[in-house]
C-alpha cells in the first residue's frame, strides 16, 4: 500500500508552502529533534502590516548552546505573546476574516508553554485544521532506531519506522538529499515545487511568501481552496 510522507523541522506560523507539503502526504513528520538553526524559520516569520512586511519573532535562550536541538530549545520571558497578539490585531483588523482567524490564534498564543517545538507544533496544527487539512502527525522524537544517524540517512531510517512508500520533499533539499539512496531503499522521491498563489490582501502590492495567517485572515475559509489550487503535479522519481 502506497504511504507517501514529508518530514519538515517545525516553524514559527509557517508559509503556505510549508501547508502544501502537510496536505499532499498521508503522513507528516515534525523533525524536531534535529539542530537549531539560528535567524531561521524555527521562531519567526512575517505578516503584513500598513508599513509592509514584517517579523513576528519568538524569543529563544539558546546563547551558548551551539548544539541544541529542536524539541530543546526554551522560550525566553512570557511578554512576547501579548506584543505578537497586539501586532496581529493591529495589521489585520480591517481583514476581512480577522473575526474567524484572530480567536483562535488569541486562545493559542495565550496558553503557557516552554518549549518553542511544542509551541510551534501547536501552531501547525491549529492552522492545518483551519485550512481543511486532516493528516496525520507524528514527532520524529518519538520514533525508535534513529538516533545517531545524519542527513538522508536518518530521513531514510524514518520513513523506514513509518513503512513509507514514497517521500515528498522541498526543493531545496535537490542540493544534498541522496535520492539514489532512497530509491535503493525502495522509496520513490518526489521535490515539491510550489507556486505561490496571488489572493486579495491588505495594505497596497500584494507581497507573496509571508506567514499563511496572511492567507487566512483575507480569504478566510476558502484558504484551503486556494492552497490547493497553487498546487503543481508532482514529478516523482520512482523508486528502483
Amino acid at each position: 500500500m502506497k504511504r507517501r510522507v514529508a518530514i519538515l523541522q517545525p516553524g514559527y506560523l509557517p508559509w503556505l508552502g510549508y501547508f502544501d507539503q502537510l496536505a499532499r502526504v498521508d503522513l507528516f513528520v515534525h523533525y524536531d529533534d534535529v539542530q537549531y538553526t539560528r535567524r531561521d524559520w524555527r521562531n519567526r516569520n512575517r505578516i503584513k502590516g500598513p508599513g509592509g512586511p514584517l517579523w513576528l519573532t519568538v524569543p529563544v535562550a539558546v546563547k551558548g548552546r551551539p548544539n541544541v536541538l529542536i524539541r530543546d530549545v526554551p522560550i525566553a520571558g512570557t511578554d512576547w505573546a501579548r506584543r505578537h497578539l497586539a501586532t496581529l490585531r493591529h495589521c489585520y483588523a480591517r481583514a476581512p476574516h480577522f473575526d474567524w482567524v484572530y480567536p483562535r490564534l488569541e486562545s493559542w498564543l495565550s496558553r503557557p508553554v516552554e518549549r518553542l517545538a511544542d509551541l510551534c507544533i501547536a501552531g501547525v496544527e491549529l492552522l492545518a485544521g483551519m485550512l481543511g487539512i486532516t493528516t496525520p502527525t507524528v514527532r520524529s522524537s518519538t520514533l525508535p532506531g534513529c538516533d545517531g544517524l545524519h542527513k538522508t540517512d536518518r530521513l531514510l531510517a524514518i520513513c523506514r519506522a513509518l513503512g513509507a512508500t514514497n517521500y515528498l520533499s522541498g526543493a531545496a533539499a535537490r542540493a544534498y538529499l541522496d535520492v539514489a539512496a532512497l530509491e535503493q531503499a525502495g522509496i520513490a522521491v518526489a521535490f515539491q515545487d510550489y507556486a505561490h498563489p496571488v489572493y486579495p490582501q491588505l495594505w497596497g502590492d500584494f507581497v507573496s511568501h509571508l506567514s499563511v495567517v496572511d492567507l487566512l485572515m483575507n480569504v478566510g475559509p476558502d484558504a484551503g481552496a486556494v492552497l490547493r489550487g497553487a498546487a503543481a503535479p508532482l514529478a516523482e522519481v520512482p523508486a528502483r
